[in-house]
């Protein structure tokens, strides 16, 4: 066990945990963040994506050690009340069907738009490869991107 300093959606926490824990149950299990979900475990599905210093990272596969002094965001903490542009486009275009993806979609979204703010159909199929999604709401998921550009 070890104790690690994080800064998780804008906010200091410290855990003791193993240093080999994942982010995903570091923030699940220990922190109480479940909006991150657990998928395949092996960083294929995109269903634990989260943003480490901007970046979507697989938080599955991501040691706690790893984190170091980077902010980490979570689908908790894209925006306080839930207006962050890819959250008010996907509750427009009405995306999710199960939902169970959606926060690591939207994780995924968020961090493309952050870095391009208006990709091509081209860089936001790039940039959502290997975002699964079992109900197949992938064209949804293009237009809330390009919805959420213009918002």
């Amino acid at each position: 066990m070890a104790q690690f300093h994080l800064l998780i959606n804008g906010k200091k926490q410290q855990v003791d945990v193993d240093p080999a824990t994942p982010m995903l149950w570091v923030l699940r299990d220990h922190l109480r963040l479940v909006g991150t979900k657990y998928g395949c475990g092996i960083a294929q599905c995109g269903a634990c994506t989260i943003h480490l210093n901007g970046t979507a990272v697989r938080a599955c596969q991501l040691p706690v050690s790893a984190v170091g002094e980077q902010p980490v965001t979570t689908i908790e903490g894209l925006s306080e009340n839930g207006d962050h542009p890819v959250q008010k486009a996907w509750l427009q275009l009405d995306v999710p069907q199960c939902g169970y993806c959606q926060a690591g979609q939207m994780m995924s979204a968020a961090a493309l738009l952050a870095q391009n703010a208006s990709p091509t159909d081209e860089e936001i199929e790039s940039a959502m490869n290997g975002n699964l999604c079992r109900c197949g709401t992938y064209t949804r998921i293009k237009k809330a991107i390009k919805t959420a550009a213009t918002l």
